[in-house]
């Protein structure tokens, strides 16, 4: 038996995007309101009966969360064009020393409808 557990946070960013379709508004700085999400997979600890302590998961996102929002994206080390893909990639990255059992890693503009999912096989 697998057990998915998953937490949410948001971060506001600014960033500039070179692209075939709406580009002149695309290349101009501009922001969004991303919301994302880290799923771990595995199955509970016998003892404490938790996968991973929510604390401990929030508090390893909390040291990445610090490094996008109220971001320039555009200047952070390791994204490359800010793209959801790329976004998704920057999470998995900066978490999996910590949190070995990343199996999903999603980042959404919810005021636009896009979203990305990267899922990996643990």
């Amino acid at each position: 038996m697998t057990f998915e557990l998953s937490q949410r946070f948001y971060f506001e960013a600014a960033h500039t995007l070179r692209r075939q379709i709406d580009a002149e508004g695309s290349l101009r700085i501009h922001g969004h309101t991303y919301h994302a999400e880290i799923t771990i997979a595995g199955t509970p600890d016998p003892a404490s009966g938790m996968m991973m302590d929510l604390a401990f998961l929030r508090q390893e996102i909390e040291k990445v969360r610090t490094q996008l929002d109220h971001r320039f994206l555009d200047e952070v080390p390791g994204i490359g064009p800010a793209t959801l893909e790329n976004l998704c990639l920057f999470l998995h990255t900066q978490l999996k020393v910590s949190l070995p059992h990343i199996s999903r890693v999603t980042v959404e503009r919810p005021a636009s409808g896009d979203k990305c999912c990267l899922k990996l096989d643990n």
